[in-house]
């Protein structure tokens, strides 16, 4: 690989302030092809990326998030949807009919999606661009699925705002390259590794928001974790064929 790809890789921030400025056409088209040539499992291709433009389509999603206004703001804001409707279409075409509710069909669409759309993240950066997931999209998944008309076999796993940025963050510092790369097996947690890397975070949030924000890595993790997180998504997904057996 590039030394200059890792360096973009390695530059990763989230964009929330993006300027005025439209992304071209071609470009956007382009970026979206890129996504197309990640890996996908089976060459199953169960992504579909809706691009929301009207303006109360946005201010709806807005609501759903939370009021995420950069949803609103962002010049493109593009869903992406785990699709197996194509394929389901496919099966009965040639008189079979798709395996309902496998829990590995469910996986395959998913991964398929995350592939997709870091491919677009990537390529959107190395043009100057912003990004910005929205994994808020899944409170109402429900109202997202009929504002965009999903069919069955099809829902929506994150947004993303794309856009030129207005802001010139921080990068937010992972693990330790130790804490995550084993040799063989699985390793313990090395506490004196995580107590340094939940000083580095804290610093990194202290700075980020003027002192505002005080709390480390594990803080977060156990304030995020330790509550029930859309416990609607199970049936959900099994309304839209994704019930996992």
């Amino acid at each position: 690989m590039n030394k200059s790809v890792i360096d973009l890789l390695k530059a990763h921030r989230s964009i929330r302030k993006f300027t005025d400025r439209p992304i071209d056409e071609a470009l956007l088209q382009r970026l979206v092809s890129a996504g197309q040539s990640a890996a996908t499992s089976s060459h199953l291709q169960a992504c579909s990326v809706i691009r929301v433009r009207h303006q109360t389509a946005r201010e709806q999603l807005v609501d759903v998030t939370g009021g995420q206004q950069y949803v609103m703001s962002a010049p493109e804001f593009l869903v992406f949807c785990a699709d197996l409707h194509r394929n389901a279409w496919c099966c009965e075409s040639r008189g079979q009919k798709m395996a309902e509710g496998l829990t590995e069909h469910f996986i395959l669409a998913t991964v398929d999606v995350a592939l997709f759309a870091q491919n677009v993240a990537v390529a959107a950066e190395s043009e100057g661009l912003g990004i910005c997931y929205i994994g808020a999209l899944r409170n109402d998944p429900v109202r997202v699925s009929e504002l965009l008309n999903l069919p069955d076999k099809v829902y929506p796993v994150f947004g993303l705002c794309l856009g030129y940025p207005d802001q010139d963050p921080d990068i937010k510092p992972r693990l330790p390259l130790d804490a995550v790369l084993m040799d063989d097996n699985y390793q313990p947690v090395d506490e004196e590794q995580m107590h340094q890397y939940d000083q580095l975070t804290r610093a990194y949030y202290r700075r980020r928001t003027g002192g505002k924000l005080d709390r480390s890595w594990c803080e977060e993790m156990a304030k995020t974790l330790s509550k029930e997180s859309r416990p609607h998504m199970k049936a959900f997904l099994a309304s839209k064929g994704f019930e996992l057996n």
